[in-house]
């Protein structure tokens, strides 16, 4: 019987993410991260081992939908402000649906091309 706890199975579905998809300059990853009360996301250069630009929710109020398209349009005019339009996304070994997924919408709708 499989004893691990869902936050070990969403680590490894991460790890195995991460061995397909890099940052560069030119096309930097878009890391997200989910918590219980709060939605994070960052621009990351892998190659040179920074973030361009982070955002979070923790001041937004909503459900988590709401506040993962807030930050979606956030990072997308960030983005902007350094001059990216392209991205990689990495969901950060979360599902594609509901807020990831309104994370996503929203950065495309504020120009941002996946």
């Amino acid at each position: 019987m499989n004893t691990t706890t869902k936050a070990a199975q969403r680590q490894q579905r991460h790890k195995r993410l991460r061995h397909q998809v890099t940052g560069t300059a030119a096309r930097p990853r878009l890391a997200v991260f989910r918590s219980n009360t709060a939605m994070y996301a960052q621009l990351i250069d892998d190659e040179a081992a920074k973030t361009i630009a982070a955002v979070d929710s923790r001041k937004e109020k909503g459900t988590g939908v709401e506040k993962a398209t807030l930050v979606g349009a956030a990072i997308a005019k960030k983005a902007a402000e350094h001059k990216v339009d392209t991205v990689v996304f990495d969901r950060g070994g979360f599902q594609y649906t509901g807020s990831i997924a309104a994370l996503a919408d929203a950065a495309r709708a504020g120009g941002l091309k996946f």
